[in-house]
């Protein structure tokens, strides 16, 4: 990839925070929580049905230690928790939205590319 002037050169860390932020999991979080404001744990699964217990929780974790979601102790007994985006996650909403867009333009032709390789291949 060609580094233009105003777009630095990839790095580690680049790569570790993007396969952080746009893992599986962390891009409905992110999703969820900009669109709806805080949300309990159970909320999120409800909200993202496919997700498990486990891997909402990791999500969840990795986004809080990046910044870009923050955990809220509510209520202590019984204990209650709420996530809610941070500013910094906030920022990425119209980044995620551009990158849904971009996805839904051209998966069609995406498809037709795989569909041709996996014809070549076999």
């Amino acid at each position: 990839m060609q580094v233009t002037d105003n777009a630095p050169a990839i790095t580690g860390e680049h790569r570790e925070l993007l396969d952080q932020l746009l893992d599986k999991w962390s891009l409905h979080v992110l999703d969820q929580l900009c669109e709806h404001g805080a949300l309990r744990f159970n909320e999120l699964r409800r909200a993202i049905p496919a997700v498990s217990q486990k891997s909402l929780t990791a999500a969840l974790r990795r986004l809080e230690r990046n910044g870009m979601v923050e955990r809220l102790v509510v209520n202590d007994r019984p204990v209650a928790v709420e996530y809610r985006i941070a500013p910094v996650g906030h920022s990425l909403q119209e980044l995620i939205d551009a990158l849904l867009r971009w996805t839904t333009t051209h998966l069609p032709e995406v498809e037709r590319a795989r569909a041709q390789f996996d014809d070549a291949v076999a």
